[in-house]
């Protein structure tokens, strides 16, 4: 991609995945960069999914295929994760001093929230993709996470 390296274009999509943007266009020695994003409908627990898109121009914007109905596997357990859908600190429980919204054990239900990660300022609740029992929790209260990091491990048959 010419002149831009891979850490800023990484950045520039992790800007547009986190704000409510659905396009940014850079243009940097030469060489332009087009990042979009595509919006699929609100599903029932008003969560809006957004995949973000690199379209070197002058090409014309594609389609980004669609996510697999099924959830993520962690390939070291073998078992479902819940994956952070952003970069941003992650919460267990809904305030300082409140009781974490899942613990190790517990049962979740699809749609169930079992965090808060804070991006840019916002609480964005992250809600169980599985039903089962939580096996482990991956990340710790206040923890910086990565978009896609494994945060919880799931036992649907638990």
């Amino acid at each position: 991609m010419g002149m831009i390296d891979e850490r800023l274009l990484k950045k520039l999509i992790g800007i547009v995945e986190e704000s409510q943007i659905d396009e940014l266009e850079i243009s940097r020695w030469g060489t332009r960069v087009k990042i979009t994003r595509q919006r699929a409908k609100e599903n029932s627990h008003g969560n809006d999914s957004a995949a973000a898109a690199l379209v070197p121009q002058p090409a014309e914007p594609r389609a980004v295929p669609a996510a697999p109905a099924e959830p993520p596997v962690d390939p070291e357990a073998g078992l479902p994760a819940i994956k952070s859908p952003m970069v941003g600190t992650f919460y267990s429980a809904p305030a300082p001093g409140q009781p974490s919204f899942v613990n190790a054990g517990d049962r979740v239900a699809v749609g169930q929230v079992v965090c808060i990660i804070e991006a840019m300022k916002l609480m964005n609740e992250i809600h169980s993709d599985v039903d089962g029992r939580v096996v482990k929790i991956l990340a710790g209260s206040g923890q910086p996470v990565e978009y896609g990091q494994s945060l919880f491990l799931i036992d649907p048959k638990g």
